[in-house]
């Protein structure tokens, strides 16, 4: 940590760890009070938004509701340049998702002083919301977020077959149905039978085209019981997914200055992903709340 590295850059000493520590690692009560004030802010702009797009307000408190937009704005963009002073890879994290999200946040109001149609994509920054996770030591839903993206991922080829499997019943059904019902009741080709077959097998059923003969309303009602069981499946399998891959260890956003990976072990000496020494973990009873949840080893993680 003393000596400068080129690979990595500057490394983090002085004002830039402190600063880091109270942005990135919510650990501590400096960082959870900076969480809670950024979710407040986040929360007050895009209501302002959300008000903005009401005619009465809009008309009505149309300057103030424009300086206050502004404030946001550069208070997002001072936090935004904050994050990326006190990292030693600052295009590694604007490139990352949260880095991506933040610059969303910042680029409408700036481009709409030249395009105002743009002004509506404000809202993006109700993505950044996202950090809601870390605020109040809520690591059990950051575990269970990463959790469930991984279950995802490994459940990926089942839940492909799957949906192979249900396209190939709503075309054999659709099909089938144009054939019984025919474009006198509404069916009136294989692509609206098809549509037909996906809006009663998955139980929403507009009700824009409904079969009329006997043999059709069978059809339906079969589709209608077969859509019950088919929708547990996806939740099955990624749920089984979720079982299998649960861990044991704790977890903490601990991050190492060297390589920004979180989640080490209260314990943990050394980074377990490139060796090097981690500071002194300082120890909260917040932290006992979440002791016994499980391990996450998110890679470039800023939540």
């Amino acid at each position: 940590m003393g000596s400068l590295d080129d690979s990595l850059g500057r490394p983090l000493t002085g004002w830039r760890l402190r600063l880091y520590t109270i942005i990135f690692e919510a650990d501590t009560r400096a960082g959870r009070l900076f969480d809670q004030w950024l979710i407040a802010v986040i929360l007050a702009s895009v209501a302002l938004v959300v008000l903005d797009s009401v005619q009465t307000f809009g008309s009505r408190y149309a300057l103030a509701f424009n300086v206050l937009e502004w404030l946001f704005t550069i208070a997002f963009t001072l936090e935004y340049v904050a994050r990326l002073l006190c990292v030693r890879h600052p295009t590694r994290y604007a490139l990352s998702f949260y880095g991506l999200i933040d610059l969303a946040a910042l680029l409408p109001t700036y481009v709409a002083l030249l395009v105002p149609e743009v002004h509506a994509l404000i809202d993006v920054r109700v993505l950044r919301l996202l950090r809601v996770f870390r605020v109040f030591k809520l690591t059990a839903y950051v575990v269970e977020f990463q959790s469930l993206g991984a279950a995802l991922r490994a459940s990926r080829r089942k839940i492909l077959v799957f949906l192979s499997a249900v396209l190939m019943i709503v075309l054999v059904m659709g099909t089938l149905m144009y054939v019984v019902e025919g474009p006198a009741n509404g069916f009136s080709n294989i692509p609206t039978s098809v549509y037909w077959a996906i809006t009663t097998m998955t139980t929403v059923g507009f009700g824009d085209i409904t079969p009329k003969t006997d043999l059709g309303r069978l059809i339906a009602s079969c589709m209608m019981l077969l859509g019950w069981g088919t929708l547990a499946v996806p939740t099955g399998i990624v749920t089984a997914e979720m079982t299998a891959r649960r861990a044991a260890e704790p977890t903490t956003t601990r991050t190492c200055h060297e390589c920004l990976t979180e989640g080490h072990l209260p314990q943990a000496n050394y980074c377990l992903h490139c060796g090097a020494k981690l500071p002194d973990y300082q120890y909260e009873p917040v932290s006992a709340a979440v002791s016994t949840r499980p391990a996450s080893s998110s890679g470039d993680s800023h939540v």
